[in-house]
């Protein structure tokens, strides 16, 4: 842990009282020093190590120390006018981000080179890797890590998690498309090369079933080189039986199929879901 991290575990652990702590300068320069760290991409909250989470809790304590050390202001940029504590991410020509009207990004938020924001939300802490589309009224929550060469489709909403600060936020990985309206949440995953039909809700207590088998393979998580949809799953309650959500892998896929577009259409056609 290098001595940024112990300043902001201080804080964190002196929260009720920063002053006690450090100074009010010293304190916010530690905060927004950890905060430009990840607008920079040069930390994550959170990275897959030999296929497990780990979570750099510190991190996450100061982006929550952000809330606390700021202050509401207006924000105008053109005709718009915005009131909030956390600035909006700049400087996207720098960056080789291509940023539509109607998108923005927050602050401590980093997209990589290529990635792509239609009129859509980045939230603080997210990683977005390099050449993604993030398209239309789709949000990426705060936290939430989006690998490369992704499609986050129409209306797709990834959840965020800033509490508690060991919480594990969602995992996108390369080379995968969330189709139109989809939710992923609550530290979920969906690993590399997913095709994920539109619609499909999923998050850390969804179970995720194999259509050949019948097995549930997890819960919450999506493994690579799939194309999964949504489905249902009966449970009985007093009042009835009802379908619960699922997602069902139908195709396991070789990363030449994944890319083959028509090919990915027509196995989504077969199953009924729109492309």
């Amino acid at each position: 842990m290098d001595d940024l991290a112990e300043r902001i575990g201080a804080l964190w652990d002196g929260r009720d009282d920063l002053a006690a702590v450090m100074p009010e300068r010293a304190a916010r320069d530690a905060v927004h020093e950890a905060i430009d760290r990840l607008d920079r991409g040069e930390a994550r909250v959170a990275e897959l190590v030999d296929g497990d989470v780990v979570v750099h809790e510190w991190l996450k304590q100061a982006v929550l120390l952000l809330f606390r050390l700021e202050a509401m202001e207006t924000i105008e940029l053109g005709p718009f006018e915005y009131r909030d504590k956390i600035r909006l991410k700049n400087d996207y020509e720098k960056a080789g981000v291509r940023v539509v009207p109607g998108a923005s990004a927050r602050w401590g938020s980093y997209l990589a080179p290529g990635v792509v924001m239609m009129p859509s939300y980045v939230n603080i802490g997210a990683h977005v890797g390099a050449d993604t589309m993030v398209d239309t009224w789709a949000t990426v929550g705060s936290c939430a890590q989006i690998g490369e060469r992704v499609h986050l489709s129409g209306g797709v909403g990834i959840g965020g998690v800033l509490e508690p600060p060991q919480a594990a936020p969602v995992f996108v990985g390369d080379d995968t498309m969330i189709g139109s309206r989809c939710i992923v949440a609550e530290g979920a995953r969906v690993g590399t090369g997913v095709v994920l039909g539109s619609g499909c809700i999923l998050n850390g207590s969804v179970p995720v079933y194999d259509a050949e088998t019948g097995a549930e393979l997890s819960r919450g998580a999506v493994p690579d080189w799939c194309v999964a949809i949504a489905a249902t799953r009966p449970k009985s309650f007093p009042g009835g039986e009802f379908g619960l959500p699922c997602v069902l892998v139908v195709k396991r896929i070789t990363e030449g199929e994944r890319h083959e577009k028509g090919r990915i259409n027509e196995i989504l056609r077969e199953h009924g879901v729109a492309t």
